[in-house]
């Protein structure tokens, strides 16, 4: 199944030879040994060390529902006369179908992919950057991207990536696409990453976006055993960064509504210190966002934050509940 498609989820791989995750996990790892794959979190893709990058075909295979869920969650952020960026990739793709909803949207994407999926909203312009065409994932790059994005502002960027770490922050395989990234996130006051829980604590080898230039992440609920997600999830809050987990049945709302895309999730940050958890309750005195913000947390269409000191292994599916920063 690797060599046909380039990666593979460890749940693919259980459904299909109708065994436990734990099993597969442990076959998988005696394939690595020999040489024959590399281990990702949740998944396998062929060798190929930090240089290599699968396309959109193999990167299509992994983790779907998570990230659909991640997506009908981000979604949710985005209000009517918005002007947001969405960058190449295929969770970005995903909320591209999303925000075709939203009436008044105007997107800026290098990507063909996100282009594709506006190309038949009424109410949503789609403003599409220069450059070369990198063909394993549809998306623009190189100097004319770049230098379409000059003097552009918008109100958030959506980006992906290969990896995401608390120490690096965002980053990804091919150096062109590291580049245009950067300049997307040069044009935006917010930049919000899409991550399912198999980029966590992976690195790979060009940086794109540092962590504290991350206002907000949009994950999904890392399966319990991963201590290394749930890790690095921490060490992201630790350090500023909002963290939304997109539990089951997220996105049942329209998109921009603020209903199941904002709210079937759980959602988590750094909210200013008059922010309780809600029903009159005191909330912890963590200091406020990092960043002026034009649509502030809390209005049309966005996620409502709240803050509350629960360790994200024993929140319970579907809730609103926060990772906070460990006060030392």
């Amino acid at each position: 199944m690797v060599r046909a498609n380039g990666a593979v989820s460890l749940r693919e791989l259980a459904r299909v030879v109708q065994t436990s995750e734990v099993t597969v996990r442990r076959d998988v790892r005696a394939l690595e040994a020999e040489g024959l794959l590399d281990r990702r979190h949740g998944g396998a893709v062929l060798p190929g060390g930090f240089t290599r990058e699968s396309g959109f075909p193999q990167k299509s295979h992994l983790a779907t529902a998570e990230k659909t869920a991640i997506a009908d969650l981000a979604a949710g952020l985005v209000e009517e006369g918005e002007a947001v960026v969405v960058g190449a990739g295929t969770t970005t793709q995903e909320l591209a179908r999303r925000l075709a909803r939203v009436p008044g949207l105007t997107v800026v994407t290098n990507s063909l992919l996100v282009a594709q999926a506006l190309a038949h909203a009424n109410r949503v312009e789609v403003v599409m950057t220069g450059g070369t065409l990198r063909g394993s994932n549809y998306a623009l790059v190189g100097s004319g991207a770049e230098q379409s994005l000059h003097g552009l502002r918008v109100s958030r960027a959506f980006l992906s990536g290969s990896g995401l770490t608390a120490e690096r922050g965002l980053s990804t395989s091919n150096m062109l696409s590291a580049s245009v990234d950067r300049a997307l996130v040069q044009a935006a006051a917010e930049v919000v990453v899409l991550a399912d829980h198999t980029k966590l604590g992976t690195d790979t080898m060009f940086q794109t976006v540092p962590t504290d230039v991350i206002t907000r992440l949009v994950t999904d609920e890392p399966p319990g055993h991963d201590d290394r997600a749930l890790t690095e999830l921490q060490a992201l809050a630790d350090q500023g960064v909002q963290i939304a987990v997109a539990g089951p049945g997220a996105g049942s709302g329209p998109a921009g509504s603020g209903e199941g895309g904002g709210s079937a999730g759980r959602q988590s940050g750094r909210p200013g210190p008059s922010q309780g958890r809600g029903g009159g309750e005191e909330g912890l005195p963590l200091p406020g966002p990092r960043r002026n913000h034009p649509h502030p947390p809390g209005g049309p269409g966005s996620a409502q934050l709240r803050t509350a000191a629960v360790p994200l292994a024993e929140q319970q599916p579907g809730r609103v509940a926060d990772l906070a920063p460990r006060r030392r």
